[in-house]
């Protein structure tokens, strides 16, 4: 059996394919294809992917909604897997949600308004999965998921499912045991308070409002593109340096927000690393802080 044929047995060849183009699955809009794309439906799939991955040596990639991600223009070799839409149940018991990893953080807090439970207003408007931001520990507008995970199943590196409290999960700003250890989100348990619908919403607006106010939607980005230094903001710094609107081919840091690169139509991950890297020198010639990419950087540039 082929390489191709374990991966179909694995997950169901409907879930497979071959030379898939990552700007179909990037919110920056970029990257070239993977040898393979596989989107399995269930925690078993899951694990049989990884475990065929590794005994044949295939690397591979988790990725969700490819929000926070960067694909090089000559693509993936290997295998993309893709935890999002196959994967992205939603329950609501009690104080607590119960979602799969795929499931988009914006239907989670919706999901939380409609059952009038407060907490998680602040990733209303963050364009990734569940499994990504538990990973990093996503946060917006003082929100953070340490703030409101109860406990997260994930995958091991020796194909384990384990259930960690979120007393070992290790959260700090954009980190956590599951990005350190290299673990694979399968679902996880969030616990929240009771609101008022009415207000939940509310709030929900405002920050959407702010969104679109101050975030350069209307362009392929992948959100906020670097760390932010301790003591500072990345979008000032990068301002201050003289570079809102600065360019490279059709990559260019946004003139609506300074911490964001967007892609203003056809740009190449090329153009975009190059940007970034212009970026960082700038910075730190001016300023003497050297940023830090929050965007992973996957493929072959």
């Amino acid at each position: 059996m082929g390489f191709y044929e374990e991966l179909c047995s694995a997950a169901g060849s409907e879930n497979v394919l071959r030379d898939e183009p990552m700007s179909a699955h990037t919110t920056f809009r970029i990257g070239g294809p993977a040898d393979f794309f596989v989107t399995p439906s269930t925690a078993e799939q899951v694990g049989r992917v990884i475990a065929a991955c590794r005994e044949n040596q295939v690397p591979y990639y988790v990725i969700g909604n490819g929000s926070n991600l960067l694909v090089g223009d000559r693509g993936v070799r290997g295998v993309i897997l893709q935890i999002f839409k196959n994967m992205k149940e939603i329950r609501v018991e009690g104080g607590k949600i119960y979602a799969q990893a795929g499931a988009l953080l914006s239907k989670v807090a919706a999901a939380a308004c409609e059952a009038e439970l407060t907490g998680i207003e602040f990733a209303s408007g963050i364009p990734g999965t569940l499994g990504g931001a538990v990973r990093m520990n996503a946060g917006a507008y003082g929100g953070e998921m340490v703030q409101v995970l109860e406990s997260a199943t994930v995958l091991d590196k020796k194909g384990n499912v384990l259930t960690l409290p979120v007393e070992e999960m290790k959260m700090g700003y954009r980190t956590s045991v599951v990005s350190k250890m290299d673990y694979v989100v399968l679902e996880a348990v969030i616990r929240l308070a009771p609101g008022r619908k009415e207000e939940i919403r509310a709030r929900m607006d405002e920050l959407k409002e702010k969104r679109v106010e101050k975030q350069p939607l209307e362009f392929g980005s992948a959100g906020s593109t670097f760390k932010r230094p301790e003591g500072y903001f990345a979008g000032k710094l990068i301002e201050d340096a003289g570079l809102r609107g600065f360019r490279i081919g059709q990559a260019q840091v946004s003139e609506k927000h300074c911490g964001f690169v967007i892609n203003l139509g056809g740009a190449t991950a090329a153009e975009v690393s190059e940007l970034m890297e212009e970026v960082i020198r700038r910075v730190e010639e001016n300023s003497g802080v050297r940023l830090e990419p929050e965007v992973k950087r996957i493929g072959e540039f």
